[in-house]
């Protein structure tokens, strides 16, 4: 096993997780809860994490403040894993894509809209 491998199996603790994907320890501990994360125990019950956790929850993060629920990040998870997808799996990633467009296109106009006041009212002192 090379220093590389050796590197990325080790395991890190909540707080070097939560920091390193910008969140609270609440946060990662609330991912534990939904069954987002899964992990790992030391001896004396501290909660190890692998590497690859702080990308994931980082994917976590990016999915909920685009709207979806943790049910819907469970769902995507296999996809997220697999790198694979079946038809159903596929049919509910355009789904969201396209919902998530749709609420990208009303707040580009919004702030289209925002724009055209601010000219406007820049013209007056």
């Amino acid at each position: 096993m090379t220093v590389t491998e050796v590197a990325a199996d080790r395991l890190i603790r909540i707080g070097e997780v939560a920091r390193g994907a910008g969140v609270s320890v609440r946060a990662v501990r609330y991912y534990e809860q939904q069954q987002l994360l899964i992990p790992e125990r030391s001896p004396s019950g501290q909660r190890l994490y692998r590497q690859d956790a702080i990308p994931r929850v980082r994917f976590f993060q990016e999915m909920f403040a685009a709207g979806l629920t943790s049910r819907r990040i469970t769902e995507l998870l296999p996809c997220w894993d697999a790198g694979h997808t079946d038809a159903a799996q596929r049919a509910m990633l355009r789904a969201e894509r396209d919902r998530i467009q749709a609420k990208a296109d009303d707040l580009r106009a919004a702030l289209d809209r925002l724009d055209e006041v601010i000219a406007i009212t820049d013209t007056h002192p």
